[in-house]
């Protein structure tokens, strides 16, 4: 199944939340300023966030007026024009190798899960992988992990629970070293005693990979909840106080009518999107596509 087949199913609930609702609107009303309203009011409740919700309307709000905009097909393609000409605003990342991509998020948004799955993605585009247990305070994520390299017969380096992660990565990073790999995909804890142990432990673990392979192309993924909608943002916000993220992995879109929170990310934090979770099984972890991604949504 191909990405669109694959984002278009994972969009559906988003899809009716915001096309049902917009089919509607231009079917029973004028382009007028009750319309823009309304079409605010849709948009901040698929979670496209408040400011951005705003932002886009007022866009589309001048474009009607400026091109005299009266259809509701003439509506539609505008507003999905804005909202690639958003997504387009910043450049997709491209992965170079070898890659170390260190992989942070609270617990509960399927962090582990979204490494298992990446180390499939990767090993099915001829990558080799190897996987970092560095979430060494929940005694399940090193077995979980293991669990995920055992499935897809991926290489791990794990130490004992309690064991320090810092200490988990410099052996991983040895081992990558050691046997050319491609990709290292380094776990990490989502919550530690306190927030301030967290943050200082994954600098201290970004340290050590700046520090002892200076080489490598080096990423810092943030995993999000996308049924969490616009506290996603706020996880965020957290987490770029201390370490510099590079892009998003967005989980559970299937599950959720708040996929708009993925523009909100755009335009607020100016963050790709690089992988996005459509399913439960492990080949359901795709490249992020903005321009299918926007089709899909209407």
């Amino acid at each position: 199944m191909g990405f669109f087949k694959k984002i278009g199913n994972a969009l559906k609930k988003t899809r009716e939340a915001i096309a049902r609702k917009i089919d509607s609107l231009l079917s029973h009303g004028e382009i007028d300023d009750d319309f823009f309203d309304d079409l605010t009011d849709i948009l901040i409740s698929c979670d496209v966030g408040v400011k951005t919700s705003l932002e886009i309307v007022e866009e589309l709000r001048l474009r009607a007026r400026k091109n005299k905009i009266r259809t509701a097909e003439e509506v539609r393609a505008e507003l999905k024009r804005i909202l690639k000409e958003l997504f387009k605003e910043e450049e997709p990342l491209t992965i170079e190798y070898p890659a170390i991509i260190t992989i942070i998020g609270v617990n509960g948004v399927g962090k582990t899960t979204t490494i298992g799955k990446m180390a499939k993605y990767f090993k099915e585009n001829k990558k080799d992988v190897l996987l970092v247990a560095g979430d060494t305070f929940r005694a399940a994520a090193t077995n979980q992990l293991n669990e995920w390299a055992l499935r897809t017969k991926t290489r791990i380096v794990k130490q004992g629970e309690g064991a320090d992660a810092a200490s988990v990565v410099f052996d991983g990073i040895a081992s990558a070293k050691a046997r050319k790999t491609d990709v290292v995909l380094v776990d990490t804890a989502g919550r530690l005693h306190t927030k301030t142990n967290l943050m200082e432990e994954l600098k201290k673990i970004d340290k050590i990979v700046n520090r002892e392979y200076p080489e490598a192309h080096k990423y810092t993924f943030i995993v999000l909840d996308a049924t969490t909608g616009q506290n996603a943002l706020s996880q965020i916000s957290a987490f770029n106080d201390f370490v510099k993220i590079d892009g998003i992995v967005l989980t559970k879109l299937d599950g959720t009518a708040k996929g708009g929170v993925v523009i909100a990310i755009e335009k607020e934090y100016k963050l790709p999107v690089v992988f996005v979770g459509v399913g439960e099984g492990e080949n359901d972890l795709e490249q992020f596509d903005s321009d299918e991604f926007v089709e899909s949504l209407f």
